[in-house]
């Protein structure tokens, strides 16, 4: 897995999903604006700004059209933000045509209509951009800056300009009787309102920056659990996602352990490429641990050419050994699948050996603190490896413990017998490095190497 390039998209799912959350949080406050203007706006002045709400509403989906059809580019947004604010600064400074002649464009100061471009501001925090929440604050205050120059410049304003003390606002009543004139611009008021606007557009962003760290780190923790799958069944990795520290202590389990490993790799690599053999190998260990993951085992390492796979670690189940061996025979099905669609494309079939084996083992973490390694090691392991070497010598596909066999009949009676048709009782086999016989079972399929061949022989 390419962590950059899941992180990548890890941030583009959420871009895609917060640009979904602003048009819907930009049209549900327009609404609700819309709504609000039947109680605070007399008919048929609210008629201007419902149907500019309206406007706004519709004007809402061209960026959503645009990124549907992957047209959205980066400085859209920005685009998009600049003509809202500016829209809205528009409708509330200017004079409404459906407003009586003689009502003056200034006494819209007097109702704070400045409100809306809070709430305007405030749908722009799900678009998980924080550049673009600041942007929007400095494109608000500037815009409404501009409309208050432009009340500011007509003839019958008066204007407040701040700190200034020569129209006798020192005076209470000069103050009260300016302050309530209708054509009256404070603009100390209205700069105020634009420093506001860009403050808590830097507190927004400061938010959508730290859900986009969240993200970041949520993004991490995929990639950990990704790394996990990479080894264990999905409920084992649900298990140690869960807990803190899951294979820091070293314990002793009952397991299944199974080898796998290709017969004649070595010749068959040098008759080959290097890009044949690379494509091979990820073809085998596709199925290997397809086959090790359905049967609920955990990949403990690719060995070369062949795989490693343990039932019952971290933690044991009442059906390990079942699973153990219902994977040795559907790794033996699913091979002789694959050499069939090799026939077919006209390639060299390839030959598979499993050995599988159920006893104690001791599993925990291994290593030092700058590389840990999950570790399953004991007598089990090297039983189960032997038993996997052994394969050649007898020229069986697969070979499995008495050991493993009896633990299944303990764990299902009934379906142990079924399953083991096709395989047979050899009885005792001696192994490399261990001096009592070991009980084995093989498979009825046949392996044909040198070795096996040679003790035909012999033995005719």
């Amino acid at each position: 897995m390419n962590f950059p390039k899941l992180l990548d998209e890890t941030f583009r799912s959420h871009e895609r999903e917060g640009r979904k959350l602003q048009f819907h949080g930009r049209s549900v406050s327009l609404l609700m604006a819309f709504v609000l203007t039947y109680f605070i706006v007399p008919y048929p002045e609210a008629y201007f700004y419902q149907g500019t709400m309206v406007l706004f509403i519709l004007t809402g989906f061209v960026p959503t059209w645009l990124d549907r059809r992957g047209w959205l580019r980066e400085w859209h947004p920005y685009l998009f933000v600049t003509l809202d604010f500016v829209a809205l600064t528009f409708m509330m400074v200017v004079p409404n045509p459906l407003a009586p002649a003689d009502l003056p464009p200034q006494i819209m100061l007097h109702f704070d209509p400045s409100l809306y471009l809070f709430l305007l501001l405030s749908s722009l925090a799900f678009a998980d951009s924080p550049r673009l929440v600041v942007w929007g604050g400095v494109v608000g205050a500037a815009s409404w800056m501009v409309g208050i120059a432009w009340l500011a410049s007509l003839p019958d304003s008066i204007v407040i300009w701040p700190g200034n003390g020569s129209i006798g606002l020192n005076d209470v009543q000069t103050r009260l009787r300016i302050v309530g004139t209708p054509t009256t611009v404070d603009l100390s008021v209205q700069m105020q309102t634009s420093m506001i606007l860009i403050m808590v557009s830097l507190v927004l962003a400061a938010g959508v920056a730290r859900s986009r760290r969240l993200v970041w780190r949520y993004a991490v923790i995929e990639r950990q659990r990704l790394n996990l799958a990479r080894y264990f069944p999905p409920a084992t990795v649900d298990q140690l996602a869960r807990e803190d520290e899951p294979l820091q202590h070293i314990r002793e389990v009952r397991a299944a352990i199974l080898f796998a490993d290709l017969v004649g790799f070595t010749r068959w690599s040098e008759r080959h490429t290097p890009a044949q053999t690379i494509a091979m190998l990820r073809e085998v260990h596709g199925l290997l641990e397809e086959a090790v993951f359905r049967h609920g085992g955990t990949l403990d390492k690719f060995i070369g050419d062949g795989v490693m796979a343990t039932f019952g670690t971290p933690e044991p189940t009442s059906r390990d050994a079942i699973n153990a061996f219902r994977c040795v025979k559907a790794i033996l099905e699913d091979f002789a699948k694959l050499n069939a669609r090799r026939i077919e494309r006209g390639e060299e079939t390839i030959q598979i050996a499993v050995g599988a084996h159920y006893g104690s083992v001791v599993v925990g973490n291994i290593g030092t603190d700058r590389r840990l390694e999950l570790g399953v090691i004991g007598d089990t392991v090297n039983v189960a490896s032997r038993l996997e070497e052994l394969t050649r010598q007898i020229g069986r596909a697969a070979i499995v413990s008495d050991d493993l066999v009896s633990d299944m009949r303990r764990e299902d009676a009934e379906g142990a017998e079924l399953l083991l048709a096709g395989f047979d009782d050899l009885g005792g086999n001696q192994l490399d490095g261990r001096r009592q016989d070991v009980g084995v079972w093989a498979s009825a399929q046949t392996l044909l190497t040198a070795e096996s061949r040679s003790r035909w022989a012999r033995s005719a």
